[in-house]
């Protein structure tokens, strides 16, 4: 058996890996040579720093969102900004030291300001069809056969 230093260096090696399909990372999972406890623990750790992990690029990521929402929105009322200054100015071209600015029309967007004012030919009306899986769950689980449809087991352990 290993000690516990190298143990904890197998898998802090195994957790920076990014290669690891689900077949590879079993094998060389029950290749580490452990105590079940040991390892299950190790595991355990594991999955705690991956949540960790999760939860800041998950905060992250809505930072960036938001971030880029704003740009977006400032860009765009800056643009709004420019090509009004230049039409006020009554250009259709200005050089600056560092731009050549051109208004020009692109194709106009159509704005709906109330559905409900539309007459009925320019309101399209969609149908979506989408399984119940909750009527769909509850009739397996009463015993009654669904065509196309089946229960798979949703095992996990909870770390605490």
């Amino acid at each position: 058996m290993s000690n516990l230093f190298e143990l904890n260096d197998q898998f802090r090696e195994l957790s920076q890996r990014d290669d690891l399909d689900p077949t590879v990372m079993k094998d060389t999972l029950d290749a580490i040579e452990d105590s079940r406890d040991q390892k299950l623990d190790n595991i355990a750790s594991w999955i705690d720093n991956n949540n960790a992990d999760l939860d800041w690029l998950t905060k992250r990521i809505k930072e960036l969102q938001e971030k880029k929402k704003f740009l977006t929105n400032q860009n765009h009322n800056l643009m709004t900004y420019l090509t009004d200054a230049i039409d006020d100015a009554g250009f259709k071209k200005m050089r600056t030291e560092n731009h050549l600015l051109s208004v020009r029309n692109f194709k106009a967007s159509t704005v709906i300001d109330d559905v409900k004012k539309l007459p009925e030919a320019f309101v399209e009306t969609k149908t979506v069809s989408s399984p119940d899986k909750t009527a769909i769950y509850k009739a397996i689980k009463a015993g009654q056969e669904v065509p196309g449809a089946y229960l798979k087991n949703n095992r996990r352990t909870v770390i605490r």
